[in-house]
């Protein structure tokens, strides 16, 4: 019975010290998974940030060349601008010029100019809308067409009185 006993405390010995041996590799376990955890959740964090970082360097990025169309946009539409007002500015005095050196004395080729020159008028369409903006453009076709009409009916007429004097 001696025999018995002993074996059933080597057993019982040998199982506390299989399950203490268990314990301690269950606690290693639970915390090398915590430190997992700690370690994906900086990694986590350290990501947000740089993506937060990516993402306001994009918007500063795009804000700049938003800003920098605008300010080049601006630019182009005053040197427009300027280029067209310079323009009639030019052919007005140069008009002015030609009546100076000629006096009334005007070929038919000036007095056209002439003409055009006042009939013409600035085109302000920088401020329109679209419903505006078509409807402007209606308009100038409607002129358009009623100068080609214009056109027409005196080509006619000299016809027929070329027809007339011959």
């Amino acid at each position: 019975m001696d025999i018995y006993l002993i074996e059933l405390q080597a057993l019982i010995d040998s199982h506390f010290e299989a399950r203490r041996k268990e314990e301690e590799e269950l606690v290693a376990l639970k915390e090398r998974i915590e430190k997992r955890r700690a370690e994906r959740a900086e990694q986590q964090r350290i990501r947000a940030e740089k993506e937060k970082e990516r993402q306001a360097r994009l918007a500063e990025e795009k804000a700049r060349r938003e800003e920098e169309d605008a300010k080049r946009k601006a630019e182009d539409d005053l040197k427009k601008k300027k280029a067209l007002s310079s323009m009639g500015a030019t052919y007005s005095s140069y008009l002015a010029k030609a009546d100076q050196k000629r006096g009334k004395k005007q070929t038919a080729r000036e007095t056209k100019k002439k003409v055009l020159a006042e009939r013409r008028k600035p085109l302000n369409i920088d401020h329109l809308s679209e419903d505006k903006l078509r409807d402007k453009a209606k308009e100038l076709w409607d002129w358009l067409y009623q100068l080609e009409t214009e056109k027409y009916d005196f080509t006619e007429q000299i016809k027929r009185k070329k027809y007339e004097v011959s």
